[in-house]
């Protein structure tokens, strides 16, 4: 059984940025935009509410049509690139990773066909 992603890249940029809000605490903002190297991957930048000004960039790589690798590209504080083993940066970045784990789940209907 093919389980290659049968899916235009950009109705899934589409897709994502019309689902990711449901799962995202209130104040953070985000962008979703297509990986231009890569047809299976979104690249998805996080603006962390609050006084710390953490941005978070992910990679998100359909590994098949239900599955996808989640990895962390970059974390910046006010503009500067800043350790990301942190105890605040690993806590956004793993309540990130689930929520993009989370909005993959709900748009499993749209990549398996």
């Amino acid at each position: 059984m093919d389980q290659q992603l049968q899916l235009d890249q950009q109705q899934l940029v589409s897709a994502w940025q019309e689902r990711l809000p449901s799962f995202m605490n209130e104040g953070d903002s985000y962008t979703v935009q297509a990986d231009e190297g890569d047809q299976k991957s979104l690249l998805i930048h996080f603006n962390a509410s609050g006084r710390q000004n953490y941005t978070l960039d992910f990679r998100c790589t359909y590994v098949d049509s239900r599955e996808v690798a989640v990895n962390l590209i970059d974390v910046e504080r006010a503009g500067q690139h800043t350790d990301e083993r942190t105890d605040a940066v690993q806590q956004l970045a793993q309540r990130y990773t689930r929520q993009i784990h989370e909005c993959a789940q709900e748009l499993k209907g749209l990549t398996h066909s």
